[in-house]
């Protein structure tokens, strides 16, 4: 599905909705999709590479959430930070074990730390592109890596409007009311572009490059139901209108046999600290 990006929203409303996923943080935790392996090891490969002689590498995760990147990248044999805005999601995430320090990624002090890798799953189009670009640089060795992504899908076209009709009936003008005229490759697309150019703006980055990972999952009528709560449109809906979106999302689902495949994919950037 299309995400519910920002375009047009200044940054008063952008801190709102990036604020605004820890409404429920367990179910953002267990609907949320993880990571592809091969992307996971290729960052705690990178980080590997920077750190020092038999030390463990280090990674700062941006948007730190529930601890899901944190949770797979300690399991590929890192030691992860997180930071994220918001208490009730990194109170989550510290049920696992992972540290996290609670504040905007702009304004939060390495205190003369440093990292090997710096990550953001799903997160980098909350923060300043230019000053987050930087605030990475100040937290990383020299030659370690910045690396955002994002998961994104959709579902067969047929069934995705569906959904936009559910949207354009419930919830006149939003963007996923447009969801069956556009992919997730047209509002995920210009989220990378824009890490790209606050990665060259801040002048402390090696040429960023672009990754791409495809995958598959079948999702099942309840499962989908679970994730879309979790969404920046949803977070903040009042109880009614979002029970009537997941009404007829439900029905939807049910008239196509009760689950369906999303074709999916992860759009990753990466750059070497210069």
């Amino acid at each position: 599905m299309t995400p519910t990006a920002p375009g047009g929203p200044g940054p008063a409303e952008l801190r709102q909705v990036a604020s605004s996923f820890g409404v429920d943080a367990d179910r953002y935790d267990r609907a949320r999709p993880r990571y592809p392996d091969a992307l996971i090891e290729a960052v705690a490969a990178a980080a590997a590479r920077v750190a020092p002689a038999g030390q463990t590498p280090r990674v700062l995760d941006v948007g730190v959430g529930t601890g899901i990147v944190a949770r797979q990248l300690r399991a590929a044999g890192c030691d992860v930070l997180g930071v994220d805005v918001d208490d009730r999601m990194a109170e989550v995430a510290r049920r696992d074990g992972t540290k996290v320090e609670v504040a905007p990624f702009e304004e939060w002090d390495p205190a003369g730390r440093s990292f090997d890798a710096v990550t953001a799953g799903q997160t980098w189009h909350w923060v300043d592109a230019e000053a987050g670009a930087a605030r990475a640089a100040d937290a990383l060795r020299p030659g370690g890596v910045l690396s955002v992504f994002w998961n994104a899908g959709d579902p067969p076209p047929e069934l995705a409007a569906a959904f936009a009709a559910v949207y354009a009936r419930v919830l006149p003008g939003s963007p996923m009311a447009r969801a069956g005229t556009l992919t997730s490759i047209d509002g995920y697309a210009p989220m990378v572009a824009r890490a790209g150019d606050g990665v060259r703006a801040s002048g402390r980055f090696e040429a960023p490059r672009e990754h791409r990972f495809d995958w598959q999952r079948t999702y099942t009528r309840d499962e989908w139901l679970d994730w879309v709560p979790t969404t920046g449109l949803a977070t903040r809906l009042p109880a009614e209108q979002l029970r009537a979106v997941l009404d007829g999302l439900g029905a939807a689902i049910d008239d196509v046999g009760g689950s369906f495949v999303q074709q999916g994919f992860t759009l990753a950037l990466t750059a070497a600290r210069a």
